[in-house]
């Protein structure tokens, strides 16, 4: 199949999340299984250019429609870690892309309505009939309603659209005025209930929905988390959009990139180790503890990995660190927060808890001591509040180390209690409690902790079963060509 990704991040060149990840990851799994995949992103001024190999320019007149009339723009091709990507540079006043930021303008909305114009009027221009473009967020919802409107009437009408949402919080909501930009001429059309008026807004546009209305298949990334944004109110205002569409929406889990993250072969750590050689684990846990000068003794090791964001159960993460510490266990924390506030509390917890020799918060984030931890800590603690899919508790299975998570989003469709899971024993992976509050998050830490300093043997063969879980890119991959099947024979 040819398949095109249009998104606004790629890792290693331009990354904000995990959106950045996916496209990396996925497009490289669509290749390997004999796919033509292509990747279309901004030419961002802020992007990693020496982590693009041969840039050069291939398209120098694409005329992008804008208002009534058209912004010149350049086109470059360059390979990402071998996977092949176009960077469209426009050439007006509105410098949409030579920014400092890839986020965070008052004209973010437009911004990306323009260059989701700009990537389909590239692959109109260029004689490329994907059999499926795949659209990621907000940024890039618009194309599909271009498609539909303007391209299929040009002769576009092999391509079919996929979109994938990887936070419905962010949905890019809009005035009208975005009609005239555009060229979506009929504002009744438009703001109608049934395309891209906005729920909660009267009056506003809101890009995502029209993505959900206009594609051909909606994914987003876990089947917890679309039945929760459908079921379960946490759609942000789309819930009766997602009901409308719900025979083209499905969850298909994100993968891991194992060759970034896979102990066998972790350039980070000092002790490499796999199933075979978990011994080794154990060298990884004296080198963390050397490095943040934790004592070393019997005692486990529980860490949290994160962004310091509300959304990541910050108040549980607070309790977590005095919890373990009174049950006679170490706690590590690696990870800071945007927001002052909460990095100053954090900080006060730092200093208070300073002295003690089974603790250690690192206020930051520091990519080597990221892998150190993943591999010498016992226990990874994710207590979200909400998670559409979540990365950490994959990577942490990958490591023997034992997640234990709040039953939300991907963490419920990945983890799976020893004790109480209604899975066969060898499927059964770590630690899950269900309501966000203290005595929740104490039945499955308590039981961790209990586990690792009294049933050693029960302990060794959990970290097994963790390891043995396959959280690659090999089954979503599939689950993907599957649905681009479905909605190119559909």
């Amino acid at each position: 199949m040819f398949v095109v990704h249009v998104t606004p991040e790629l890792a290693t060149v331009a990354k904000v999340g995990g959106l950045a990840d996916v496209v990396f990851g996925l497009s490289r799994e669509l290749a390997i299984r004999g796919n033509h995949v292509e990747i279309v992103l901004p030419k961002y001024a802020s992007m990693r250019y020496d982590q693009i190999y041969d840039l050069h320019e291939v398209h120098r007149d694409l005329w992008v429609p804008w208002y009534d009339g058209a912004i010149h723009c350049s086109v470059y091709f360059g390979f990402v870690h071998d996977r092949k990507c176009f960077f469209i540079e426009p050439h007006s006043g509105d410098d949409f892309f030579d920014r400092p930021a890839i986020y965070g303008y008052p004209d973010d909305v437009l911004r990306y309505a323009f260059f989701s114009r700009a990537a389909i009027e590239f692959l109109w221009q260029s004689g490329k009939h994907p059999d499926v473009i795949h659209c990621h967020d907000w940024q890039t919802a618009l194309l599909p309603v271009y498609l539909y409107e303007f391209y299929q009437r040009l002769g576009m009408t092999h391509p079919r659209v996929c979109l994938t949402i990887h936070n419905f919080a962010h949905q890019g909501v809009v005035d009208g005025a975005l009609l005239r930009a555009t060229g979506l001429q009929h504002p009744e059309r438009f703001h109608h209930h049934d395309r891209l008026g906005d729920p909660r807004y009267p009056g506003m546009l809101n890009l995502l929905k029209g993505g959900i209305v206009y594609s051909n298949f909606v994914t987003t990334v876990s089947p917890r988390y679309a039945f929760e944004t459908k079921d379960q109110g946490q759609g942000f205002g789309l819930e009766g959009v997602l009901h409308a569409h719900q025979i083209k929406y499905g969850g298909v889990v994100n993968g891991i990139d194992y060759d970034l993250w896979n102990p066998e072969i972790d350039r980070h750590i000092p002790a490499r180790y796999g199933i075979e050689t978990i011994e080794a684990k154990y060298d990884d846990k004296r080198a963390l503890r050397q490095r943040l000068m934790l004592a070393d003794n019997e005692k486990a090791i529980v860490a949290f990995i994160g962004r310091l964001d509300p959304q990541k159960g910050l108040e549980l993460v607070r309790h977590a660190i005095f919890y373990t510490l009174e049950r006679g266990a170490q706690f590590v924390l690696l990870g800071s927060s945007p927001d002052p506030a909460i990095n100053a509390d954090f900080w006060g917890l730092k200093r208070m808890l300073n002295d003690s020799p089974d603790c250690h918060l690192e206020i930051g984030f520091d990519e080597d001591l990221a892998h150190l931890i993943y591999a010498g800590a016992d226990m990874m603690l994710v207590p979200s509040r909400f998670e559409p899919c979540g990365l950490t508790q994959m990577i942490a299975l990958r490591y023997g180390t034992i997640p234990v998570v709040r039953a939300v989003g991907g963490l419920a469709d990945t983890v799976f209690d020893k004790d109480h899971a209604a899975r066969p024993l060898h499927e059964r992976n770590g630690y899950v409690f269900n309501d966000y509050d203290h005595a929740g998050l104490e039945s499955a830490l308590g039981r961790a902790i209990a586990c690792y300093r009294d049933y050693p043997d029960d302990f060794r063969a959990l970290m097994r079963n963790a390891m043995h879980t396959d959280y690659s890119w090999n089954r979503p991959g599939q689950d993907y060509l599957n649905i681009y099947d479905y909605i190119r024979n559909g």
